[in-house]
């Protein structure tokens, strides 16, 4: 037999209905389109989640962006329960975790507490969880990071307002017992003052509704007539207006 004589067995294909060849067909006229319309056309129809103009159900959805972290590790994963298979003293790595079909790809391994671990092996994984860590090394076994254990991070530092919350209770009660003599001292300063204020102040309008003396209003009003007089009492002659009326009387005398 050759290539070119193989042939599809007896009912692999049949020809495809041809609709729209009269009604003696069982499918003319309308050609199972039903009547006029947009889904009847060429071309037309509609999407499959079309809900007839309303708002779609995914539209009506909250739509929250996301984030595609570019720094993200995807790791093979494999729990410690799955380790039970090997040998007490084997060595787990990629290697030996492929042979058993553990790992399938040439990803990162990582290794995740779920199950019971009770032989001592030495696993050489990249990640480990804490909880697979504290099986590994209980049942007696050892940890190995491939690219070396990542340090511990460091703690966020704490808000103000938690470092006022773990105050120590003898500071809260201290400034809880400072507190109103503080508020008396206030309370205390503005009230002298006013009582001096509201003693003082009605001998200062009682001095200034009390009648002068005569004696006080004569000398306020005195300096008043004397300026008067001396503007107007007749003013000196000056030197220089006495010269020339000596000279003069001199010149009749010597005649």
């Amino acid at each position: 037999m050759q290539q070119h004589e193989l042939r599809q067995p007896k009912g692999a294909t049949h020809k495809r209905k041809r609709i729209g060849r009269g009604n003696a067909s069982g499918h003319g006229t309308y050609s199972t389109k039903g009547m006029k319309g947009q889904k009847a056309r060429t071309g037309g129809g509609v999407s499959p989640h079309f809900e007839g103009g309303q708002m779609p159900f995914v539209r009506r959805m909250a739509y929250k962006r996301g984030f595609r972290n570019p720094f993200r590790v995807e790791y093979e994963h494999v729990n410690v329960g799955q380790l039970e298979r090997l040998g007490a003293g084997a060595t787990v790595n990629a290697e030996t975790l492929k042979a058993l079909r553990l790992v399938q790809s040439n990803r990162p391994l990582k290794i995740l507490g779920d199950g019971e671990l009770s032989i001592a092996l030495t696993v050489e994984a990249d990640s480990f969880s804490a909880s697979a860590k504290a099986k590994i090394v209980a049942a007696g076994g050892s940890v190995t990071w491939i690219n070396g254990e990542p340090e511990p991070e460091e703690a966020p530092a704490p808000k103000k307002r938690a470092a006022k919350a773990e105050m120590p209770e003898s500071a809260v009660a201290e400034e809880l017992a400072a507190a109103p003599k503080k508020r008396a001292a206030k309370a205390e300063m503005p009230e002298s003052a006013a009582a001096e204020e509201s003693a003082a102040a009605p001998k200062k309008r009682a001095a200034k509704a009390e009648p002068k003396p005569e004696s006080v209003v004569s000398e306020e009003a005195a300096p008043a007539p004397k300026k008067r007089a001396a503007k107007a009492a007749p003013k000196k002659p000056s030197a220089s207006a006495e010269a020339p009326a000596e000279e003069e009387a001199n010149d009749g005398a010597g005649s």
